[in-house]
């Protein structure tokens, strides 16, 4: 599972929608992704504590490091 960003290009600016969205494969063995919830509107500050919450491999302080760059700069 992972924490899909999608910029909000309508209302607020610096504003994210966040899904965690699960990844498996259909009977025909094509990657697909499905929203197992949506998670809200975030301001870019918050996102890279919400990668680093859900983080699977990884420790969360390097995620949270390596993503807490990302959105400040953007938009």
């Amino acid at each position: 599972m992972y924490v899909r960003v999608i910029p909000n290009n309508k209302g607020k600016k610096k504003t994210f929608f966040c899904d965690l969205v699960e990844s498996y494969r259909n009977e025909n063995g094509e990657p697909r992704q499905r929203t197992v919830v949506k998670l809200g509107q975030f301001e870019a500050e918050y996102i890279p504590y919400l990668k680093a919450a859900f983080a699977k491999d990884s420790d969360p302080a390097e995620v949270f490091s390596r993503e807490a760059g990302k959105y400040s700069e953007s938009r």
